[in-house]
């Protein structure tokens, strides 16, 4: 007899490579499989034997591009939180807290994850700040990437976010640490953001070392990628019916994956997390096999993760049980062949602990504002202009620049004649002291005000409203908690989300986090905003990287030219 850990008997167990199930008994042993096949208990004498009853055996999911701090939890609560929908490996960016502490904040987010559950693979940030049309509290520069490497476990380079300077600058800091990683680290992985590239200029960041992709995909931008050699990772706003549908007729099972990105905290508590697109694209026609495929085999060969992603002799034993494949129905997760969760005896969240250091809870520099605050001087004379507005699209988080006529008068713009929404932001840090204004329309809110210092990627404190009193009251009740999420209407406080640990997470447990977040959700619809996902479109705002027209302390930037272009112009000109 030989001995194991654990023997898996009447398992409908997935096989990666012939991507098909197939009825099979499973040995474990040491955390690694042992087994895969027809042997059972007459040859292995093992510690713990588990009867599937015909249940299906996947391999855990693998998550290749994520931001824990876009559920605003610390990545203990974020382990808890995805586990129990199957996600045993993840490869996350942290990014934001690296614009808030630099290196340091990296360092913190990878020593608060060294008791996870979930394996979590880090990647380093490449755009920190995403472009220099902006004020951050810390950046990474090529001697923090040197000691990245030299003493943290970092799998890949974060997605190269500043294609515009990519492309049209060659000595500019992306292009300097794209060279600098090609030279020094050429095995390393390197992740893309190429939003909307085609042609030439999609060619060359291909050409750069940059061959994945993220980002919001059209059939045309998707073709075009894989026939460049590019990896793709779909996220859910990707998942059109004509993407899919794509997907599933062509054979490019080998150069995609699913990806989460970003989730919200109250949308992983109700709908959950890569399990739910792997659900999705079995509800919108891809066989189950493939969709299994991409959120585990593909993931794991992207970012050289070959010990994982298979059921099969010496690769990880993180499995799930599934009692229905179509709608993708865990009942028990494993890790390294010991149960980390069962759906009949679900695991109440302890109270997570303080993990980070004590000034990572004081990083908001900012006294407190006054309706005076939202007053925008001009030094224009007197007169009628054309204004630009950043106009909210329902259906993404890209913005549209639209024009409308706007009055000066005694040097104050009178953006409450407009019909517009005011949107400011407010250097955070200690830095500069900068601060900006704009117009915003569209499907945003149309009464009331928001304020954040949750606002992609530099998390300066931004202000959204239609009144200055109201706007004034949400920027305060932010800064007073030392970072969060506020929705205000006729001076009162309709939701508030206290982030203080950066200003961009919380820890406070998953269930709590998920209630608040639902709360500013349905707050900030009351309000008027009309989007499939509010607290993302309204934190991307500030991100100077996401078309089309966006803002930042320096200004109104004009994303494809990569410029600070006026608020006023002209009549006629723009």
């Amino acid at each position: 007899m030989m001995i194991t850990d654990q023997l898996i008997l009447n398992a409908k167990v997935y096989n990666s490579y012939y991507k098909r199930f197939e009825t099979a008994n499973v040995a474990v042993k040491d955390g690694r499989f042992l087994y895969v096949g027809q042997l059972g208990a007459e040859t292995f004498e093992a510690c713990e034997t588990i009867d599937a009853g015909g249940q299906y055996l996947v391999p855990g999911l693998i998550d290749i591009h994520l931001h824990i701090e876009s559920t605003m939890i610390t990545p203990e609560t974020f382990s808890y939180g995805i586990l129990q929908h199957g996600v045993t490996t993840i490869v996350p960016e942290p990014h934001e807290m690296a614009n808030v502490f630099g290196v340091e904040g990296v360092h913190e987010m990878i020593r608060a994850s060294q008791d996870c559950l979930v394996d979590m693979f880090y990647a380093i940030p490449s755009s920190v700040p995403a472009t220099p049309l902006e004020t951050t509290g810390g950046s990474i520069e090529i001697a923090d990437i040197d000691e990245l490497m030299a003493t943290e476990q970092m799998i890949c380079l974060g997605e190269v976010m500043n294609f515009v300077d990519v492309i049209r600058d060659p000595d500019c800091k992306s292009n300097q640490i794209l060279q600098h990683v090609r030279s020094k680290y050429p095995g390393l992985v390197i992740e893309g953001h190429t939003p909307k590239l085609l042609d030439l200029e999609l060619h060359q960041l291909i050409f750069a070392g940059i061959d994945s992709d993220h980002t919001h995909q059209s059939i045309e931008g998707l073709t075009a990628r894989i026939a460049a050699g590019m990896f793709i990772e779909i996220q859910e706003k990707s998942m059109t019916p004509e993407v899919v549908d794509y997907l599933i007729q062509h054979p490019v099972s080998e150069h995609f994956c699913f990806v989460t990105d970003d989730v919200m905290t109250d949308s992983l508590a109700a709908t959950g997390h890569l399990d739910h697109l792997v659900r999705k694209a079995i509800a919108m026609g891809m066989a189950p096999e493939a969709a299994v495929y991409a959120a585990t085999y593909t993931p794991a060969r992207r970012m050289k993760l070959d010990d994982r992603g298979v059921i099969a002799p010496n690769k990880t034993a993180d499995y799930l049980l599934l009692s229905d494949l179509g709608s993708f129905t865990i009942e028990a997760v494993y890790k390294r062949g010991a149960q980390v969760w069962d759906r009949s005896r679900p695991q109440v969240q302890a109270t997570p602990e303080p993990r980070f250091p004590a000034h990572f809870y004081r990083s908001v520099q900012l006294a407190p504002l006054s309706a005076g605050d939202f007053a925008v001087r001009s030094e224009l004379p007197d007169g009628r202009y054309g204004a630009r507005v950043m106009t909210v699209n329902n259906v993404s988080t890209f913005t549209e620049e639209k024009h409308v006529e706007a009055g000066v008068k005694d040097g104050l713009l009178q953006w409450q004649d407009t019909g517009c929404g005011l949107i400011a932001t407010f250097e955070r840090y200690g830095k500069t002291g900068g601060r900006a204004y704009g117009l915003t329309g569209g499907d945003t809110i149309k009464r009331g005000a928001i304020a954040t210092t949750y606002s992609h990627d530099n998390h300066n404190l931004l202000v959204v409203g239609h009144n200055a009193e109201d706007m004034a009251l949400a920027a305060n009740t932010v800064i007073a908690e030392q970072g969060g999420f506020c929705v205000v209407c006729d001076g009162v406080v309709l939701a508030l989300l206290a982030l203080p640990v950066g200003g961009i997470l919380t820890e406070a447990p998953l269930a709590e986090t998920a209630e608040r977040v639902l709360g500013l959700r349905t707050a900030m619809e009351s309000l008027g905003y009309n989007h499939y996902n509010p607290i993302m479109s309204i934190s991307t705002h500030s991100l100077p990287v996401s078309p089309a027209l966006k803002i930042t302390d320096f200004g109104l930037i004009d994303v494809v030219a990569g410029k600070v272009v006026p608020l006023l112009f002209p009549l006629g000109e723009a």
